[in-house]
């Protein structure tokens, strides 16, 4: 996995049998900051380890920077928050082509309530071709507080 820094128990929902893009492969990650306990590389994965958290609190960035264009089908999120009630904002975007300018392909909110309301998940059917950046700012708590942005898995086919 090539990465660069730049500034709890999940639960599988997804479809395991689907053919996801082998990420670390075939793209760099960056991100705005990640626990040292809970890696990107533990969200990038359809089983395993318990996802990526961030080291700061505020507004986070994940981007996939592919080597080459790919082609997008699907896009599967999986975010959890056992501790603590937000409510929070994602926003997904793409570039294609190398070029500078990203097109939004969802931004949502989502409000957590522990112990009832912890996981949001979603899966986007997409038509992308040419991708060669995808980015996922995350907001964790839309009200300004201390809380830590988490990503359970990020999988594309």
């Amino acid at each position: 996995m090539r990465k660069t820094v730049v500034k709890s128990h999940v639960q599988q929902h997804h479809d395991q049998s689907a053919q996801w893009l082998d990420v670390d492969s075939i793209a760099r990650v960056e991100i705005s900051s990640e626990d040292p306990s809970q890696p990107i590389e533990a969200a990038l994965q359809p089983v395993g380890a318990p996802g990526w958290r961030a080291a700061e609190s505020g507004p986070q960035i994940i981007r996939l920077l592919f080597d080459a264009p790919q082609k997008v089908k699907r896009i599967y999120l999986l975010i959890n928050e056992q501790e603590v009630s937000r409510t929070q904002e994602f926003v997904l975007r793409y570039a294609q082509y190398h070029g500078h300018s990203f097109r939004e392909i969802v931004r949502q909110q989502f409000t957590f309530a522990p112990p009832g309301t912890t996981t949001e998940q979603e899966e986007y059917q997409v038509d992308l071709d040419g991708v060669t950046t995808l980015e996922l700012e995350i907001m964790p708590d839309v009200s300004g507080s201390a809380a830590k942005a988490s990503l359970g898995r990020l999988l594309l086919a």
